[in-house]
């Protein structure tokens, strides 16, 4: 579900007349959606100004359209901003930005994983890259005309407050791969991220994509029974998002630590049902798969179905 969307003439004049916020809200309360509290408010003002900023310029046509945290189906997610269109051979083509009003963070050891200052505390999070990223992955596997039409979906984040000196903190060798498939730009980095979304969207799709987006036909995620196999494989089937995903890679780094330093680590991963656990412990089996790992349940249902696709597929359980 899309909260705000319109062409760019639309959404220059509120945010020059001060209404963005207001307008964003607005249909929040109008659709009954629950969001963040006054800080998450104040943010759109701050981030969307920015925004306003990169895509204020001839280059870019007043008829592209751009939407406003999008939910994300099957999930409480939402995309912070995209931008829909066509490039110079008339491909369609979806850039999704990831805003983040961080001043600084920090490099961590774990895959894809940075802390910086949320909710009072210093805490582990996704790398805005990963976010923005994994974002892009769940759009193409939940929308049918996305996969069918073969729209492209380009992830990107930027992080319009952050300050340089701490620059090498999140642009470094440590997410290399990440930032190779969704680029980061800080504040100094306006005319990089004009580029780069030029380079997919230089023409008006007339809101087609994000009309798509929003009201087309929403594919069945894939069964976590039926990927098991194909994961195995080392292929990827489930992006993890978010907490998800800070969980893997904390996960992951102490079993590395564990086998380096011949320690012992027992973790407690808490959540209700749907949030993922699952998803997380498959995640890990297949990474490890090289090792001695066992998935084990009291639960017999899953139990059997994991040994059936295991067998078909030619592992031994």
């Amino acid at each position: 579900m899309i909260v705000y969307s319109g062409p760019l003439s639309k959404f220059f004049v509120d945010v020059d007349n001060g209404i963005i916020s207001d307008m964003v809200l607005k249909e929040f309360k109008e659709r009954n959606i629950s969001h963040g509290n006054y800080s998450e408010v104040r943010s759109w003002d701050n981030s969307l100004l920015h925004m306003k900023n990169v895509l204020d310029i001839p280059d870019f046509s007043k008829d592209i359209h751009v939407a406003i945290e999008y939910q994300i189906p099957a999930t409480s997610k939402r995309v912070d901003f995209i931008i829909s269109g066509k490039n110079e051979s008339n491909e369609d083509n979806i850039v999704i930005v990831e805003l983040k009003q961080w001043e600084e963070a920090r490099r961590t050891s774990r895959e894809d994983i940075v802390t910086t200052f949320l909710a009072g505390a210093i805490r582990p999070v996704t790398h805005p890259s990963y976010q923005a990223y994994s974002y892009a992955k769940m759009i193409e596997n939940y929308n049918e005309y996305v996969q069918q039409e073969d729209v492209k979906v380009h992830p990107c984040c930027f992080l319009h407050n952050y300050k340089e000196e701490f620059r090498d903190e999140l642009d470094n060798y440590l997410y290399k791969d990440i930032l190779e498939i969704s680029p980061m730009y800080l504040k100094r980095d306006v005319v990089k991220l004009r580029s780069f979304i030029k380079k997919y969207i230089s023409k008006s799709d007339h809101g087609k994509l994000l009309y798509q987006i929003d009201h087309g036909k929403l594919r069945p995620s894939k069964a976590l029974q039926d990927a098991l196999s194909s994961m195995m494989h080392g292929n990827k089937e489930f992006y993890m998002i978010d907490e998800q995903k800070v969980v893997f890679s904390t996960i992951k780094k102490l079993v590395e630590n564990a086998m380096k330093n011949n320690d012992k680590y027992t973790v407690i991963v808490e959540g209700g049902p749907g949030t993922g656990k699952s998803v997380i412990a498959i995640n890990l089996l297949a990474e490890f798969r090289s090792l001695m790992v066992n998935y084990v349940t009291k639960n017999a249902a899953p139990r059997e179905v994991y040994f059936t696709k295991l067998r078909q597929g030619k592992f031994k359980s």
